[in-house]
């Protein structure tokens, strides 16, 4: 066998055995699920996941700034209701404006050990708002899973 065909050969090899680790890794390095007693209280980042998504859907807030919280089923949601509300706005000729409004009760459940499922009042001048969410802990943080402005 010639250098060159040496050459040849290895990587292919290296390849080989390599591949046959990325599955096994992958449960290991994969997102993990986090029981209720390694994760924070919820309550924080309820109201403030609340917080963030009506002055995104007022054009206060970019979308961008709640990615690292929501998984990418709620942030494409989100986006399409964004793109919604700012064509709305248009039509209206109105601009975007930072909006009033107030945190009210929260309130939660636990379905499921590392879910909580919560509804968050919200309260403007002129109504009052319900913000469902859904949160589900992975790697020792939570992520919605699910939120819902009625």
């Amino acid at each position: 066998m010639t250098a060159r065909e040496d050459l040849a050969v290895t990587p292919a090899v290296i390849r080989t055995s390599a591949a046959q680790y990325l599955d096994d890794d992958d449960e290991y390095f994969g997102r993990q699920p986090a029981r209720r007693n390694e994760l924070p209280d919820p309550e924080p980042l309820l109201r403030n996941l609340t917080h963030c998504v009506i002055e995104a859907l007022a054009g206060a807030r970019d979308l961008e700034q709640l990615a690292r919280w929501v998984n990418d089923d709620v942030y494409r949601g989100l986006s399409k209701r964004l793109v919604l509300a700012a064509r709305a706005r248009r039509v209206k000729g109105q601009t975007p404006q930072r909006p009033t409004f107030s945190i009210g009760r929260v309130m939660m459940s636990e379905p499921a050990d590392g879910v909580i499922e919560a509804v968050v009042m919200v309260h403007q001048r002129a109504r009052s708002r319900a913000v469902a969410i859904r949160l589900e802990g992975f790697d020792q943080r939570w992520r919605a899973s699910a939120i819902g402005v009625l």
